[in-house]
């Protein structure tokens, strides 16, 4: 029946955003469209970003109503390598089945990373 999928982020500056997720986060931009939709590349998934300027669209929705997480094998060495390109992290959760750090882009919206046990 589905044939993909994304998810696609509210930003309120989509230069910002692309460098972030492209620049800081190290995933592949696949396309841009004149300024106002932008789609990254995650393993397993498209990434859309969404600049819309004005009443024509949808509003940024609160911080927390969402996340997206990253699965890494070195939880460890993907927090350096992020630290060192000026991210920072909160709220690690040392549970049984998983490692969790929070961390979150430019426009708030809640990211993490997890290392399963």
């Amino acid at each position: 029946m589905f044939k993909s999928a994304n998810v696609t982020v509210m930003t309120a500056d989509m230069k910002r955003a692309i460098q972030f997720y492209v620049e800081t986060l190290g995933l592949k931009l696949l396309d841009e469209f004149e300024g106002h939709f932008a789609q990254v590349q995650a393993p397993g998934l498209t990434i859309g970003l969404l600049h819309i300027e004005g009443e024509q669209g949808p509003t940024p929705a609160p911080s927390g109503s969402m996340s997206i997480g990253f699965e890494v094998e070195s939880l460890s060495a993907a927090m350096e390598t992020l630290k060192s390109r000026g991210v920072e992290f909160h709220d690690p959760v040392d549970g049984e089945a998983a490692q969790v750090v929070h961390f979150n882009d430019p426009d708030g919206n809640t990211l993490y990373l997890v290392r399963s046990r």
